[in-house]
């Protein structure tokens, strides 16, 4: 299996959370699944999927454009919680991410920039026996703009004090590769280090 490298002119990392360094995507659209249907709405994987890395409020916003109707974000938000916190020993460390947070414990400043709630990320966090070793989670609960905007980045490098260009950030998807582009981060694409 390939290796996830660090160049040395690195000074900072920076970590998205679901389907980079946890396997909780699988649940997360599970839960979405169950809450979009139980408001009687149609599901669309593809959408959902195509948005991770977003927070769940803006997902429905967007959704509801998408199907031409009105949500209840606050309620389908809930039951989608709900789920995922009933469901929630689903959810596995993605080892080949995970070691490289482990190595470079206590050598370079670490932050994890996830579209998630600050609860769910740390959970999520110490389910993997990880949930100690960043200095920083910057969360859908900070006042930054979601995924692909570059601010959750941003912010996450600010709170580590390491200048952008400075800083590799790891991300599984879509929104977020372009979000730490945008950053002037370097960007590392983690799926191909994932695939079995």
């Amino acid at each position: 299996m390939k290796t996830i490298e660090v160049p040395n002119h690195i000074r900072g990392l920076i970590f998205d959370c679901d389907g980079t360094l946890v396997d909780s995507m699988p649940l997360h659209m599970k839960a979405w699944k169950h809450a979009i249907t139980e408001a009687g709405l149609p599901w669309d994987y593809e959408f959902f999927f195509s948005k991770k890395g977003m927070e769940g409020r803006d997902i429905l916003e967007e959704y509801g454009a998408h199907i031409a109707a009105a949500l209840d974000a606050d309620e389908i938000c809930g039951v989608k919680q709900e789920y995922f916190l009933r469901h929630f020993t689903e959810i596995r460390p993605l080892e080949p991410v995970v070691s490289i947070a482990l190595r470079y414990k206590g050598i370079l400043p670490m932050a994890v920039a996830s579209g998630g709630k600050l609860s769910n990320v740390q959970m999520e966090l110490d389910s993997a026996k990880i949930g100690n070793i960043f200095t920083a989670l910057v969360t859908a609960d900070d006042d930054v703009a979601p995924k692909p905007s570059p601010d959750i980045f941003l912010e996450a490098a600010r709170r580590l004090n390491v200048p952008p260009h400075l800083c590799q950030v790891f991300e599984d998807g879509d929104l977020g590769l372009e979000a730490a582009g945008k950053a002037g981060m370097l960007v590392t694409d983690v799926r191909p280090f994932l695939e079995k």
